[in-house]
């Protein structure tokens, strides 16, 4: 299995580096004392494109942190219909809270739709996975989440094959 790590940085995800970041909590956010404090109803979420680690389609804010630096990190995440993660697996731990819409996971080494053993979860769902546990995941209906943890966020795809990185013309 190929090893594949790959980091998301504010920079490159929402193209404002830490003036982005920092815009996401509104024009009280200060530095203070290294962490900035939000404060933000889902309506002032401003999207950018997710990063190249994930199928194309979905869509990424950063809330708090970076999550491209070993440091904590909390973003939303937003889905369409009918979107699936393959399996992979991270090196941190992983924590998800639905906020609308629905995801379905499950573990193991393919995405395996259907499956008795996988949970679909609605908005308040929560879900842990653990470091380099394999998990895949996919939507039905348009879905937001909020993904928070330790970073530096790294995808591990277990075929390599399912790596959006690797297609033909994918930017690395």
């Amino acid at each position: 299995m190929k090893t594949i790590a790959s980091v998301i940085t504010a920079a490159a995800v929402l193209g404002g580096g830490t003036s982005m970041v920092l815009a996401q909590g509104g024009p009280s956010t200060s530095l203070g004392a290294g962490h900035a404090h939000v404060i933000q109803a889902p309506a002032e979420t401003t999207w950018g494109p997710a990063p190249p680690m994930l199928p194309a389609g979905a869509q990424i804010a950063v809330l708090s942190g970076n999550p491209g630096q070993a440091v904590p990190y909390a973003v939303r995440l937003k889905f369409p219909a009918n979107y699936a993660i393959p399996a992979h697996s991270h090196p941190t731990d992983e924590n998800v809270v639905v906020t609308s819409g629905a995801v379905t996971f499950g573990m193991g080494d393919k995405l395996t739709k259907n499956a008795a053993a996988n949970k679909t979860l609605a908005a308040g769902g929560y879900a842990l996975m653990p470091a380099n546990m394999n998990h895949f995941a996919y939507t039905t209906t348009e879905t937001t989440i909020v993904l928070y943890g330790v970073g530096p966020v790294e995808f591990k795809y277990v075929n390599a094959g399912d790596d959006p990185r690797n297609a033909k013309g994918a930017t690395k």
